[in-house]
């Protein structure tokens, strides 16, 4: 057992993010781990382009709202102490609200294979981002 050293925080690239977004990495496993874990801080309004992950991810809320948005148009509102898992390639977007900062663990696993394990897209337009949001799914 050992503990693992942390690397500081660090801006999150703006090629892959709309507003000011900063993180720290909690895990990056080496092999045979392939587990990725993030502790991501949104300012508001502040989001993530379109990407998907071959492996699926999880995002657990820890502050603040999550909007999580699909390509088919539907946002998730997202509170503290939830859950949303998104499905492996599903291109998504996660954000904070306009109003509020937002804090997230973001979880995933890497390919193993030195595939890519994330795939970024296009920036998330404010007409997206905007749409009403549901509770539901």
């Amino acid at each position: 057992m050992e503990f693992i050293k942390q690397q500081p925080s660090s801006k999150a690239p703006a090629d892959w993010f709309t507003g000011d977004v900063w993180w720290d990495v909690v895990v990056a496993g080496q092999e045979p781990s392939r587990m990725r874990a993030n502790l991501v801080r949104f300012s508001p309004g502040a989001r993530t382009n379109w990407h998907s992950h071959a492996l699926g991810q999880t995002l657990y809320v820890v502050s603040g709202i999550a909007l999580v948005g699909t390509r088919d148009g539907a946002v998730l509102e997202a509170h503290p102490g939830e859950t949303v898992a998104c499905p492996p390639t599903e291109e998504h977007w996660h954000g904070a609200a306009p109003d509020r900062f937002m804090e997230h663990l973001a979880l995933w696993e890497g390919t193993g294979d030195g595939t890519p394990e994330t795939t970024w897209a296009e920036p998330v337009t404010d007409q997206q981002y905007n749409r009403r949001r549901t509770r539901d799914r």
